[in-house]
């Protein structure tokens, strides 16, 4: 039975889609215990199972196996307390267009049963923490995505939930953008909520998150601290770009220096166990065997380091 004393907590968490020879295991046994206060990053690709997990922790989908409980309450059983006490913003939010962000607001103050008198000032409030007072008045279709984006979470806050799902809130926002929102995630957090953080983006997780899991083909493949899992791959990445025809050539080389990675498309990936003073060394050994460098680029390790060491593959979004 699953902690109830934890903001979230999941044991062998499963969902299966399909069934017999086409039964697809979108989340396949996850474990996870998210403590109170804490901003908790999920990474993974498209199709990880990262949605298909929130999902099921905000009773959107029934499990096919295993347990949760979120908020205290069990997520099949007490399905209705759990949604009483989160907040919800999904990457795929349906927000109807011809409404003002102010209407939105108070529309979900009804759904959620707050007294009457307190729509007007809960959808001020709520407008003015997002930076969304002066467009409160305009149709959510003229709202750009970041905008959107901005009164998604605020849509989700109306009830000041314990606990906040936040399912890719910045997928396709600008810099700027995506910026002012890592600055009210932390302010909630500052607050005392707590948040689950799905999200693709690497530097995201690293500034937002005390803690991470990394999920994969539906499996959980790394769990930690940022800077513990980055610690764990040791020495820094060294991606070299040669001509195809020498592409063979040079990864047998470059394995002398240390072990070979996963690397983007066009390049070649090697750790360097003596670190950054290798460089030298590699460039020396590739340029009298004939091989041309057009490019080098060093890392110090990553969250993207640690996906790959786990998986064998380079997480997408890493670069963003």
């Amino acid at each position: 039975m699953p902690d109830a004393s934890l903001p979230i907590v999941a044991e062998g968490l499963q969902r299966y889609f399909g069934s017999g020879e086409e039964q697809v295991k979108a989340v396949d046994g996850v474990d996870l215990r998210i403590e109170p206060g804490e901003v908790f990053g999920f990474l993974g690709p498209n199709g990880a199972g990262k949605s298909t997990t929130v999902r099921m922790l905000t009773t959107l989908l029934r499990p096919s196996g295993g347990s949760a409980r979120v908020a205290g309450f069990d997520v099949v059983n007490e399905a209705n307390e759990v949604r009483r006490n989160i907040g919800v913003a999904l990457q795929d939010a349906a927000i109807d267009p011809l409404m003002t962000g102010a209407e939105l607001l108070k529309l979900q103050a009804v759904l959620y049963g707050l007294p009457k008198t307190q729509h007007a000032t809960k959808a001020g409030e709520l407008l003015e923490r997002v930076g969304l007072t002066a467009a409160g008045d305009r149709r959510v279709g003229t709202y750009s995505g970041g905008m959107r984006r901005r009164l998604d979470l605020a849509l989700s806050l109306i009830h000041e939930p314990s606990v906040l799902f936040l399912d890719e809130p910045t997928t396709g926002l600008d810099p700027m953008s995506r910026i002012s929102l890592w600055e009210e995630i932390r302010r909630l957090n500052n607050d005392g909520t707590t948040v689950l953080l799905t999200t693709q983006y690497l530097e995201e997780a690293d500034q937002l998150a005390e803690r991470i899991a990394i999920i994969d083909h539906g499996v959980i493949v790394r769990k930690g601290r940022p800077a513990e899992l980055k610690a764990e791959v040791g020495s820094p990445t060294l991606f070299v770009s040669v001509d195809t025809s020498a592409a063979d050539q040079a990864n047998t080389l470059l394995a002398t220096f240390g072990d070979l990675r996963p690397s983007p498309e066009g390049t070649l990936g090697v750790g360097l166990d003596d670190g950054p003073a290798a460089v030298s060394n590699v460039v020396r050994t590739l340029d009298e065997a004939g091989i041309t460098v057009k490019n080098l680029e060093l890392r110090e390790p990553s969250l993207d380091d640690v996906f790959a060491e786990a998986t064998g593959h380079r997480l997408e979004g890493a670069d963003s």
